[in-house]
């Protein structure tokens, strides 16, 4: 007798509509809230969900936010909830743009790594602040060099 066991990050998207005028970009944008969570799965089906972080991604320019956890649980719960400013917390601009539309495609570590150190950087306990990652809106090219433009499509970052 065997046991197929295994732990996965895991990712899921909320339902929550909500517009507001950006703080990054100043254009109107939607909310767009996702859990993310480590699980432990028995024969490839979920049994144990822990770790559970909320966070809330502009539409507009895909600013990156941290999420008060018990709004987020609330929001998960489907109750109809407004977001306020105080509920959210700038994840660092290097971790925001490090990702994609809602996967982790950069290296940069987990989610909650990224919005940690960005705490920490905030109330001094950090060593230094992230060198900023450019990201193209337009196609998608990354770059850690202090380009104006995107040198892929000439979008300006």
């Amino acid at each position: 007798m065997f046991f197929m066991m295994g732990i996965t990050n895991g990712q899921k998207d909320l339902e929550h509509s909500q517009t507001e005028i950006c703080d990054n970009c100043g254009r109107y944008g939607r909310y767009q809230v996702f859990m993310t969570y480590t699980q432990l799965l028995l024969f490839f089906i979920p049994v144990f969900k822990w770790n559970r972080q909320y966070f809330v991604r502009m539409s507009c320019c895909s600013a990156l936010y941290t999420l008060n956890p018990e709004v987020g649980a609330r929001i998960a719960r489907g109750e109809s909830v407004t977001i306020q400013k105080d509920d959210l917390m700038r994840v660092s601009q290097s971790a925001s743009e490090m990702y994609g539309a809602y996967g982790a495609s950069g290296t940069g570590g987990s989610l909650y790594d990224q919005a940690k150190s960005a705490w920490d950087t905030e109330q001094g306990k950090g060593d230094a602040p992230a060198k900023i990652r450019h990201r193209c809106v337009i196609c998608g090219y990354e770059t850690d060099e202090d380009f104006r433009y995107c040198p892929k499509c000439g979008q300006r970052f």
